[in-house]
């Protein structure tokens, strides 16, 4: 009982110190994300891959893998329909196609050409002929372009649970 006491005292000391000296509100400062506009979760930047390493990542997956990160990339396209998926370039001329957990947030439509840090699941899997017909429609794509696609892809894909977006 003895020890638990002294615990406690330890404790309130510390809390006091804390409370009562402005010098020590760095934890605040550090969780502050300067120009930058937050999606879903809350993320930082901080450990974030660049798209060239993300590219190395994906080159080594097979269909069907999965990978929890984080990385930095250039949208590309954005679901003109609500803000509902994007593609993001990787270094090696592929696109990953990002998707937003549960439905649970949009992107702004008109962001092409920013950069975002992305926090989720990384995944490579095969796209039926129906679902890159209905992104394809999403992104503004003609009734010709549509007609093109004819068969199975494999693609990168990415669950985002939360999004930076750079300002």
């Amino acid at each position: 009982m003895q020890r638990f006491n002294i615990l406690l005292v330890f404790l309130f000391s510390i809390s006091a110190v804390l409370a009562q000296d402005p010098n020590l509100d760095v934890l605040e400062e550090t969780l502050e994300v300067p120009n930058m506009t937050s999606f879903g979760d809350q993320i930082y930047e901080d450990n974030a891959m660049s798209a060239a390493e993300m590219s190395e990542k994906y080159a080594n997956m097979a269909v069907a893998d999965t990978m929890k990160t984080k990385f930095t990339a250039t949208v590309t396209e954005v679901c003109q329909a609500k803000g509902c998926w994007m593609r993001l370039k990787m270094n090696d001329g592929q696109e990953t196609m990002v998707r937003f957990k549960d439905y649970g947030f949009f992107m702004p439509m008109d962001i092409a050409g920013k950069e975002v840090t992305v926090n989720g699941l990384a995944f490579v899997e095969e796209m039926s002929v129906e679902d890159q017909k209905h992104y394809a429609k999403d992104g503004g794509k003609s009734d010709a372009e549509l007609a093109k696609i004819t068969s199975v892809k494999k693609t990168l894909g990415f669950e985002a649970d939360g999004v930076l977006l750079k300002e």
